[in-house]
């Protein structure tokens, strides 16, 4: 009997959680999102799949590569991106209209907010610029650094770039 009513509560406990976190259960023979149905499916983009671009010369100072990870798919507006700054490479001042989000991944790298101070970056740090925030990011003068980039678009823009970081503010700490 116990077992029982354990058992139960456990069940009407894991539909009460589903329930409140929007998931709903569906019977074989009532599934929605079943491929050749013309519904959504779960989609692997595969590693590699996309081609790596050199970062543009007006945007970026020294070696750049960003590997695309994922693009906006609508009702979505967020993307995403893999980039490598070569030793002394950096981004020109930027803001983005929903902020950005950066994840470092490898490497050692720089952050700077317009009026602040550079500030570092190692693996494993997560670094939040908000909205309409002016600022830059690269490498450290003699280390690579490569993070995941993710930004959201506002009216089809996720960006917008400004003037290249001079030396002496690239160098200034």
């Amino acid at each position: 009997m116990k077992l029982i009513v354990r058992s139960t509560l456990v069940l009407w406990a894991a539909a009460l959680s589903a329930a409140f976190l929007g998931v709903t259960f569906a019977r074989p023979d009532e599934e929605k999102d079943t491929p050749g149905r013309g519904e959504r499916t779960v989609e692997v983009v595969r590693s590699g799949s996309q081609p790596s671009a050199k970062g543009k010369a007006e945007w970026f100072t020294g070696s750049v590569r960003i590997d695309p990870l994922f693009d906006a798919t609508a009702p979505s507006r967020t993307s995403g991106g893999s980039v490598t700054f070569e030793p002394g490479a950096r981004s020109a001042w930027h803001t983005h209209p929903a902020g950005q989000t950066l994840i470092v991944t490898a490497g050692a790298g720089w952050v700077q907010q317009w009026g602040g101070k550079v500030q570092e970056m190692k693996p494993g740090d997560v670094v939040r610029i908000p909205p309409g925030v002016k600022h830059w990011h690269g490498a450290t003068a003699t280390t690579a650094v490569t993070h995941i980039a993710i930004q959201e678009a506002v009216d089809g823009k996720a960006v917008e770039w400004l003037e290249k970081v001079t030396d002496e503010q690239y160098k200034a700490k």
